[in-house]
């Protein structure tokens, strides 16, 4: 097993942008048998070289920035990777989309990677596989010190569920419309270790966990622990995996932003904590939350279901608000706006089914085209 370290938690705040696109023809349709971008001759250009992979099928493909030191530098990065992709793909006659699912992918006429992990993957986990066409954004924070990174992240997941209804970017499936904000979300979690994990008292629970996976051959590697967030125990950081995809660059920078400031703010507060594993993680109130796992796992439903309509159970577990008093509190504990310029937005879900409605489906598929 490639197992982590704590000692890969040494750096505060750097950042790590993954994004996951479709490769599409010409009128912004998936492509079937695409693997020349990837496993071609030619080499991506800088900064894919070495980032660029596919994912479960072939038109899915997942691109990496490099290290980002500084915050202010999202932008030039993310917009980097994403041109040079777009050329990449151009220069093989093929246009890249972006959002949670494509809405004309139909997974029985698309192949699958030819990777022997997926390969693999296809083989144990069959149907909820087989039918993953996903594609999401994760988002990594530095963390200095492995505890604290695990802290962090039981802490996050109270506000993963508002970040889903902000992304909610995936109504359409197999060309149908599923009533769903998310249905990205939703047909992600028929997969195994995945949604909103549980709580893990510190760094060395966390990593008997993931060991003891392996072991028991539940999963190949620690990659396979699919979580909503996670420490990642190779990068020694903090992982955000909730967001769906976007085709929008402004969209991405502003969901980065939130999550550096979040994670940012909550490693400051770990300190502050007498003893941030007290409770154990068998606790009935689900670690500092205060909400059990059950209402964590209701708050992310009622994101899927219906994204930017979304009302919440609060962190106190006796009163529900608002996705936009979300925004608004948030807006003011952290100083940033970036939450409140997605509200501000039209909503993925939204626009997407507006085009669907006005425009019809071909207009559908080439608005989602980078």
């Amino acid at each position: 097993m490639d197992r982590g370290s704590p000692e890969s938690f040494a750096r505060m705040g750097t950042l790590g942008v993954e994004e996951e696109f479709y490769v599409v023809d010409g009128e912004g349709r998936p492509t079937s048998g695409v693997d020349e971008l990837v496993y071609g001759d030619d080499d991506p250009p800088d900064p894919l070289a070495g980032r660029l992979d596919h994912e479960l099928f072939q038109f899915t493909i997942e691109t990496q920035t490099p290290l980002i030191e500084q915050p202010s530098d999202v932008r030039e990065r993310v917009t980097a990777v994403r041109d040079a992709l777009v050329d990449h793909a151009a220069s093989h006659g093929y246009r890249v989309a972006a959002a949670g699912l494509h809405p004309a992918a139909k997974w029985r006429e698309l192949d699958h990677a030819t990777k022997p992990r997926y390969r693999s993957q296809l083989d144990r986990i069959q149907y909820p596989q087989h039918r993953n066409t996903t594609a999401g954004l994760h988002v990594h924070v530095g963390v200095d010190d492995a505890d604290k990174a695990v802290w962090v992240a039981n802490e996050l997941r109270w506000y993963l569920p508002p970040l889903l209804a902000l992304s909610a970017n995936s109504p359409f499936w197999n060309g149908f419309d599923t009533g769903l904000a998310s249905a990205r979300a939703k047909i992600f979690e028929n997969l195994p270790n995945t949604g909103m994990p549980g709580r893990f008292a510190d760094y060395e629970s966390f990593e008997r966990f993931e060991r003891r996976m392996v072991e028991l051959g539940s999963i190949e590697d620690r990659g396979e622990l699919w979580f909503d967030v996670r420490p990642h125990t190779g990068h020694g950081t903090v992982e955000v995996r909730t967001p769906d995809g976007q085709s929008d660059p402004d969209a991405v920078c502003a969901f980065v932003e939130y999550v550096h400031a979040l994670v940012v703010d909550l490693a400051e507060r770990y300190d502050d904590e007498t003893d941030p594993s007290a409770d154990g993680a068998g606790d009935a109130a689900d670690g500092a939350t205060g909400l059990r796992r059950e209402l964590l796992d209701e708050n992310k439903w009622r994101a899927t279901r219906h994204g930017r309509e979304a009302s919440f159970v609060d962190r106190d577990g006796e009163s529900v608000v608002s996705l936009a008093e979300v925004v608004d509190r948030e807006t003011d504990r952290l100083s940033t706006d970036a939450l409140s310029a997605l509200l501000d937005r039209e909503s993925g879900a939204t626009r997407q089914r507006h085009i669907r409605e006005t425009a019809g489906f071909d207009a559908l598929c080439d608005a989602l085209v980078l």
